[in-house]
């Protein structure tokens, strides 16, 4: 029996890889296979949902009841492919033959996504599921339209404005190309590339390993969909490196929980989400990344210039440039990387290729470029991107019909309205500020644990739209939205990034979760910032974005030096708390005084002088000290 269920789930996980690319490069159609979406999506499901039952069986190991419950749902969605095109065109109401094949769909769907999601996002679909049936009890303004039970069920199942929806197509044409592109990316090596790219470059410098880590990470966690798999890619490198030079475990494991992270909101992929981003809001894939520049380059800045901080308070040194790898070399060796991401930003900007054909066009050069270079030729690696690549797509497929779930609901009990009025009510007794807060705070709690892309689709689904109907720019409340959702990967008490990464440190995992919230808190202060002003997210004149851009460095600089000084005990706590005083007033400054404001200019050049001139007092007084 084990190497049945062994066989049949390495299987399903071929399917899903080869299916997803033979969807998302169009192959169907050229073949003379004409398909509705609803059609191919719905088996696809199903088949995602019967490898979560033998991957997470319910025994010591997968059995007949494991596979007895995958082939129902693979049925019940060959079901609604044999059928969709007639049930398109059948008016009668929901008959047995329609509703209970749906409720064995959405049921062992849900199951499997306990198995392989987690409690949080189950708990939160079973929620609205609950109150699809019942939520017509409650009184206004959360009353929901009455639904009976198979009425709701065969909804949710044949809909296109449900599961077999938006969310799965999105994920079947473009997040799974970007899985391909990827996984074929980390088996051919281009991890250890990154790395040793990193190594050349930042090793050397004070607290070198540290910056390392920040360079790497976000360069290959641009192009993953997941900062754990970042971490546990580029991490069992850096962290060793970052103890071995003398910085402290907790340290360690934050400043690489943070940079691993800080890759789903770095251009130009984003770990996928760019694309979701663009094709929900029916605007460019340039719009977005252009948007999502300048906040990535900012987040990133503090990092670095707090890892700096450390390392000069903690007298920490780079790593000897002898045992450092040679730029030119590893350029040489790893060429092969660099050409197939150029390939894919000149075929999506200049190419007018849709970006899941883009990505998949890019793996197949990768794939090519890598067979001429040695690479790629033994079965293990063949091995690790199909059967492996496969098993990652089957958490985000399963996220998709989730989010289907939710999207259901909303439209057919009319929860999103009632949501936007709640949130809009909110608004108008708390000010736009406190219900940023909240929705800053909902935004955290409903993405914990959960892959960035997944945080995105439910949280745009759910939450933004009552952002954009308060006034903000929907650019701006997306990338709210998306932005905190993020940041659950940071945030204690589930902090998944920081506890994976403490696990590799040795580290105490609370000390590892507060010292990535503090590494990374500029990512909790800026998403506000552009919301009262998107020239941040290069939406206004170019005084505007530069003013903006100045004042938030000079607001960062300021609270990363003095935050270091704190911790070095050398100033007091009014001296701290006046510093950080000082950066919220440049901060807001260009919201308050205007967007073009001299003022705000000349503040934010005050900030930066001040920076420079106690960093040079402070770099005097470590030279005499040493001299003396």
């Amino acid at each position: 029996m084990a190497s049945v269920t062994h066989n049949l789930l390495r299987l399903y996980h071929f399917f899903l890889l080869v299916g997803g690319i033979v969807w998302a490069a169009n192959f169907l159609p050229r073949m003379g296979v004409s398909l509705i979406e609803a059609e191919w999506l719905g088996p696809y499901l199903g088949v995602a949902v019967a490898a979560a039952y033998l991957s997470q069986p319910y025994g010591k190991k997968a059995g007949l009841a494991d596979i007895a419950l995958g082939f129902a749902s693979i049925a019940s969605w060959l079901w609604l492919a044999y059928n969709f095109q007639f049930w398109i065109l059948d008016i009668a109401g929901a008959t047995p033959a329609k509703y209970i094949p749906a409720l064995i769909a959405i049921l062992t769907l849900m199951e499997a996504i306990r198995k392989v999601c987690g409690l949080s996002i189950t708990l939160l679909v079973w929620a609205l599921l609950v109150y699809g049936l019942f939520g017509y009890l409650l009184d206004p303004p959360l009353q929901a339209d009455r639904v009976s039970l198979p009425g709701l069920s065969f909804y949710l199942y044949s809909d296109t404005n449900a599961i077999p929806g938006l969310v799965l197509v999105i994920i079947a044409s473009i997040v799974i190309a970007f899985i391909v592109l990827g996984k074929l990316m980390e088996v051919s090596g281009a991890t250890q590339f990154f790395t040793d790219i990193a190594l050349s470059v930042m090793g050397h410098r004070r607290g070198g390993p540290a910056k390392v880590a920040i360079l790497a990470s976000s360069l290959f966690g641009s192009i993953s969909s997941s900062p754990v798999g970042n971490i546990m890619s580029t991490g069992i490198v850096t962290i060793p490196l970052m103890k071995r030079t003398g910085f402290r475990p907790h340290h360690a494991a934050a400043i690489e929980s943070v940079a691993s992270t800080g890759g789903q909101i770095a251009p130009p992929v984003m770990g996928a989400t760019a694309f979701l981003m663009a094709e929900f809001l029916q605007i460019s894939y340039g719009q977005v990344v252009l948007a999502a520049l300048l906040p990535a380059v900012l987040y990133y800045v503090c990092l670095f210039m707090q890892v700096d901080a450390v390392a000069a308070r903690d007298n920490l040194k780079g790593m000897k440039r002898a045992d450092l790898p040679k730029l030119g070399p590893v350029l040489a060796k790893g060429w092969i990387f660099v050409v197939p991401l150029a390939v894919l930003i000149y075929l999506i900007f200049w190419g007018n290729m849709t970006p899941g054909f883009a990505a998949l066009s890019a793996s197949g050069l990768l794939l090519v470029l890598a067979l001429f270079m040695g690479r790629m030729r033994t079965l293990e690696e063949w091995r690790r991107l199909v059967i492996d690549g496969g098993a990652t797509i089957v958490p985000l497929v399963l996220i998709a019909g989730a989010a289907g779930v939710v999207v259901g609901v909303m439209n057919i009990t009319g929860l999103g309205q009632s949501l936007s009025f709640v949130l809009a009510r909110i608004g108008e007794n708390w000010g736009l500020f406190g219900m940023l807060l909240i929705t800053a705070v909902l935004s955290i709690i409903l993405g914990m644990g959960m892959p960035s892309t997944a945080i995105y689709i439910i949280l745009a689904s759910i939450i933004a739209p009552a952002l954009v109907n308060m006034g903000i720019p929907i650019l701006a409340a997306h990338f709210f939205i998306f932005y905190f959702g993020v940041l659950s990967f940071l945030t204690p008490p589930v902090a998944v990034s920081s506890f994976v990464a403490a696990g590799l440190a040795g580290a105490d995992m609370w000390k590892t979760g507060w010292a990535g919230m503090r590494f990374s808190f500029v990512a909790y202060l800026i998403p506000f910032v552009w919301v009262y002003d998107p020239a941040l997210l290069m939406d206004g004149s170019w005084p505007a974005i530069v003013l903006v851009v100045a004042t938030t460095l000079a607001a960062i600089m300021l609270v990363t030096r003095s935050m270091a000084i704190r911790l070095a005990g050398a100033v007091s706590w009014g001296f701290y708390l006046a510093h950080w005083l000082v950066a919220v007033a440049i901060g807001v400054s260009p919201i308050i005084l205007g967007a073009e404001s001299v003022m705000a200019a000349m503040l934010a050049a005050a900030g930066i002088g001040w920076w420079l001139v106690t960093g040079y007092v402070a770099a005097r007084k470590e030279r005499t000290e040493e001299a003396a």
